[in-house]
């Protein structure tokens, strides 16, 4: 049974006061460089040179490349396959083989080919060189005030996703950080925890802030497994809170969060401590469907949201004021080029913490 809460003692304040934390302090928004004697010089028989470092984790390491014939730019994701048991290499190979599934899709970083030697599995991929969606909600301005903006990223995140629902695919790790700028597009990347199960039992797969709470076991009660899909959807609803407001609902969709636990009792409750539309409040609701059989379907989730006059309440633009000049900056600068990243969120070893909160630009 839930233990109850004074749902008023939650002020707007409080909430967007609290700090927000990158999913992984070891995924960096912007590249860390390193020395190129520290780096491999070459794969592919030499064809790909590594040029620099643009994130590291405990398990493998994303490189930019330069391809020597054509001259284009890739990201290379190298997993490190020494010491490593078959079933851990396996999983390796699969992470490769479901992004070849949905490669293709226009806001999906392809992967172009996978390359195995020097005791690594090297993924070639795209390389966006303007950062991930998180860098872009607090460092550029993000989309705040920006309706169509926010209509336009979501629809390509959605499509994205939608595709890979179609051949078989569940990302289970759906969060700004893996999903990369390309001028005014966005491209999902990183499926290092992606199932192709509808129904899985293979619970905590992702990041606290974008968990369901049937992915973390259940809420009110235990349970065995969880629909896959819906447990995507309900991502997609952290990502539009994202867009719209720079900062997450809650800080974990567990009994222990008093602001999600508020909303448990009162689905209306994030009406009261964000200034959303009550178009918004509608569709966050169906996304954050306590039960999963009854949550939003993605392709509705995507229409409704396309669908939707108003994101925000009319005095949100005076409560907004001083993000504006960053807003209008985000507007007019959407695609200026600018250092790239590519995450490592499932490089991470299994003892790396999180730490948790809701205002994203207080953490950029």
């Amino acid at each position: 049974m839930l233990d109850r809460i004074d749902a008023t003692s939650i002020t707007t304040i409080q909430l967007y006061n609290q700090p927000f934390i990158r999913a992984f302090e070891m995924t960096p928004s912007l590249p860390t460089f390193v020395p190129a004697t520290q780096l491999p010089l070459a794969i592919d028989n030499g064809r790909l040179v590594l040029q620099d470092m643009l994130g590291v984790g405990a398990y493998g390491s994303v490189y930019r490349a330069i391809d020597t014939q054509t001259h284009q730019t890739y990201a290379v994701k190298s997993l490190n396959k020494a010491g490593l048991n078959s079933r851990q290499c396996a999983f390796q190979n699969h992470e490769a083989q479901l992004h070849a599934k949905v490669s293709g899709h226009p806001n999906i970083v392809t992967l172009h080919k996978v390359v195995e030697e020097n005791d690594c599995l090297y993924m070639v991929l795209d390389c966006g060189m303007e950062g991930d969606l998180f860098y872009t909600i607090t460092e550029r301005g993000g989309f705040v005030g920006n309706t169509m903006a926010i209509k336009t990223i979501f629809s390509q995140i959605a499509s994205a996703v939608l595709h890979c629902h179609s051949r078989g695919v569940y990302h289970r790790d759906l969060k700004p950080e893996n999903i990369i700028m390309f001028g005014r597009s966005v491209k999902l990347v990183d499926f290092g925890l992606a199932t192709t199960e509808p129904v899985s039992s293979e619970f905590g797969c992702g990041s606290t802030f974008y968990l369901s709470p049937e992915c973390q076991g259940g809420f009110i009660e235990s349970v065995k497994s969880y629909d896959s899909a819906a447990n995507d959807v309900w991502s997609l609803g952290i990502i539009l809170i994202n867009l719209t407001f720079g900062r997450n609902p809650w800080k974990q969709a567990c009994p222990r969060d008093e602001t999600f636990s508020a909303y448990a009792q009162h689905n209306d409750f994030l009406q009261t401590i964000l200034p959303m539309s009550t178009e918004l409040n509608e569709i966050v609701k169906g996304a954050f469907c306590l039960n999963p059989k009854k949550r939003i379907t993605l392709s509705e989730l995507a229409r409704r949201v396309q669908a939707c006059r108003f994101f925000t309440t009319p005095e949100f633009p005076s409560e907004a004021s001083v993000v504006s000049a960053a807003t209008a900056a985000s507007q007019a600068s959407f695609s200026t080029t600018m250092s790239g990243v590519y995450p490592t969120s499932n490089l991470h070893g299994p003892d790396d913490k999180e730490d948790s909160g809701v205002d994203l630009q207080s953490m950029a």
